[in-house]
């Protein structure tokens, strides 16, 4: 008798004789690939566990291909009993995520197991209704950084050459979001026109200081010239703007961040963390740059963030480059322009799990609530595929504590959780976002306009985009197509699943040959696909393109039958239904329905899939329409996105 069929029997007797005789047998799998140590968990048989992990020679650190460990299978078991083992005994994770961030927590809920539920709510210390999921933002929100005002809290990410610029969002519970306003609205101050994917502005900062709210951030410009970096700030009283003109502090280096104390203020950058001081406006730089602190790792030290408390100054500082070795490091000093030391605990944050869903943590900035409980939001990112980070760079939010030395750690020294405890603070419903939108004052009963969540690479046209009341759009056709910087108009959203769909309902424009309306999935102006109907002599058609690098791959057409004149003015819905790497394109036209292409691995849609200038932004979905040297307008009735799985 084999193995796993002893252990579906229960027949813990033969599984004994079997061990003994042949020991490596615990270490084969299933058909199914699950390793037999995982799989006796399954079966809900507490001696047959123990047995295993007692006498056997099976590791506890054994997972399957989906990082998923022994536990994830004893709670498809549901046996309270042997999970109380795993855990109390073992030592298994009740909150471990595997590689698609799924906890056996969520495995229990999700099956209804009401006992299982309860003991694994008394262990974790919440129910799982009151956990939130890692990363708290996801798609491209790279970079954030945040502050606490009264009840409010504001955090503001990396937008890239994407405008507006640098979203600033608001939350009252550290969890749900939404974006109320961004740094940089006015065209003429943007300054994108000419720069390349993934350049524009680089992690920004916001601080609040005597009633004014101040964002700063690295305007990163193209490899052309002798300047490659400066550093803006703009101000405002109300979080959600509108905020100044940007002033340009000439100073190299990047993740610039105000600290503010007893009316002066300080701009930190990196190189290590370098510091100087501001005019009282923080618009001039009026001391020279000087080293605080090199860093703990001593690679790629940047992003620092000061923090008074307790009469020590902590620098905070992201090292190890964005990838696989990104972490988060401290150090304190009594005095600002002291010698700062090192924390022992060092790094605070890091992603030491090669197999787990969340990596390449780091680039954090803690927050004190109301209460008096510490958080930090830092960036991560989840690779699918051959290690493609399709979202982007994400946000993820952990608890800080501090030791009794003194000192800050971020989620016990664990690495980034998949699954936490809210943090007490009321959360932040529907309802209770109605009443409260822009900074909470001010705001109450502001319409909020959805019209924030969509972006343009660079700024669009006079009138090039036109976003309405009623959940429809209107895009003049850009004189240049996707694959030049001086392409307009592309009106885009942020991808914030692996698996979505979008719908583009177009009102068919009067186009002639060469000019093209449609629906894009967009990385840069390198990496793209678009979903379009163009026109070839007397007749319509619709086409799949992707565009990787210098390269275009031109699936087949799909000629319409109507004539021009039958087609123009008709609704044309163009669809992608989105599986991880995969893309399918279909259409409905004149109440038919078909296939236009599929395509099984768009891997270039991510920072890691070419190689071409600049990439660490993240994939996004939208509208575009071509015109050339002729006018065009496109009509869309409305877009839909909807998003599966987080």
């Amino acid at each position: 008798m084999k193995l796993q069929e002893a252990m579906e029997k229960g027949n813990l007797e033969e599984v004994e004789r079997l061990l003994v005789e042949n020991p490596p047998m615990i270490d084969e799998k299933t058909e199914d690939g699950i390793p037999l140590c995982l799989y006796a968990a399954k079966t809900g048989n507490l001696p047959l566990v123990k047995y295993i992990v007692e006498y056997s020679r099976a590791s506890m650190n054994t997972v399957d291909e989906e990082n998923r460990t022994i536990l994830h299978y004893g709670a498809m078991s549901g046996n309270v009993e042997l999970n109380r083992y795993l855990v109390e005994k073992v030592g298994m994770d009740i909150t471990a995520g595997d590689r698609n961030l799924v906890t056996p927590y969520q495995i229990a809920w999700e099956n209804g197991q009401k006992e299982l539920l309860a003991y694994y709510e008394e262990q974790v210390g919440a129910a799982y209704e009151d956990m939130y999921h890692n990363p708290i933002r996801t798609g491209m929100f790279p970079d954030p950084s945040i502050v606490r005002v009264g009840e409010d809290y504001y955090m503001v990410n990396s937008s890239f050459i994407f405008f507006p610029c640098i979203p600033v969002s608001h939350s009252r519970d550290l969890v749900h979001w939404e974006i109320i306003g961004h740094a940089i609205t006015n065209p003429e101050w943007a300054g994108l026109e000419e720069l390349e994917g993934g350049r524009g502005y680089w992690a920004p900062d916001i601080s609040y200081d005597n009633g004014t709210f101040y964002i700063t951030a690295t305007y990163r410009l193209n490899d052309t010239g002798t300047v490659y970096r400066k550093q803006i700030v703009v101000s405002s009283d109300k979080p959600e703007g509108p905020y100044s003109e940007p002033a340009i502090i000439d100073e190299d280096g990047i993740d610039p961040s105000i600290f503010h104390e007893d009316g002066r203020h300080y701009m930190l950058l990196n190189r290590g963390a370098r510091i100087f001081e501001l005019s009282s406006d923080c618009k001039k730089q009026i001391s020279e740059a000087q080293l605080l602190y090199y860093g703990h790792q001593k690679r790629a030290p940047e992003g620092p963030h000061l923090l008074k408390k307790d009469g020590y100054y902590y620098l905070f500082l992201a090292e190890g480059g964005t990838g696989p070795g990104h972490r988060i490091s401290v150090a304190r000093s009594r005095e600002l322009m002291g010698n700062y030391e090192p924390c022992p605990y060092n790094p605070i944050m890091r992603q030491t799990d090669e197999k787990a869903g969340i990596q390449r943590c780091g680039h954090g900035k803690p927050v004190c609530t109301q209460n008096g409980e510490w958080y930090m939001v830092y960036l991560c990112g989840r690779m699918i595929g051959d290690g493609y980070s399709m979202l982007g760079r994400e946000t993820a939010l952990d608890p800080v504590t501090w030791t009794a030395d003194g000192w800050p750690v971020v989620n016990g020294l664990k690495g980034p959780s998949v699954l936490q405890k809210k943090p007490d603070l009321p959360e932040w419903t529907e309802d209770a976002k109605a009443m409260g939108r822009g900074n909470g004052q001010e705001g109450k009963g502001k319409p909020y306009s959805p019209a924030k969540e969509w972006v343009t690479p660079r700024a669009p046209e006079e009138g090039g985009v036109c976003c309405n009341a009623d959940g429809t759009f209107r895009l003049k056709g850009s004189r240049y197509p996707l694959a030049q910087v001086e392409a307009r108009n592309i009106l885009l959203r942020r991808q914030t699943a692996f698996r979505f769909t979008a719908e583009a309902n177009l009102r068919i424009p009067e186009l002639e040959e060469g000019q093209e309306a449609g629906l894009t999935c967009y990385y840069d102006e390198n990496t793209w696909v678009c979903f379009f109907i163009g026109r070839e002599g007397e007749q319509y058609f619709l086409q799949v393109k992707e565009h990787i690098g210098t390269e275009d791959i031109c699936h087949e057409k799909v000629m319409c039958q109507a004539s021009v004149e039958e087609l123009t003015g008709q609704r044309l819905c163009l669809r992608v239904d989105t599986d991880y790497l995969r893309r399918d394109f279909s259409f409905r036209l004149m109440g038919e329905e078909g296939q236009a292409a599929h395509l099984e691995n768009v891997y270039y849609l991510c920072d890691e899939g070419i190689r071409m200038g600049k990439r660490f932004t993240g994939a996004m979905v939208g509208m575009y329409a071509y015109g050339g040297e002729r006018g065009l307008y496109a009509e869309y009735d409305s877009f839909l996105y909807k998003a599966e799985n987080g």
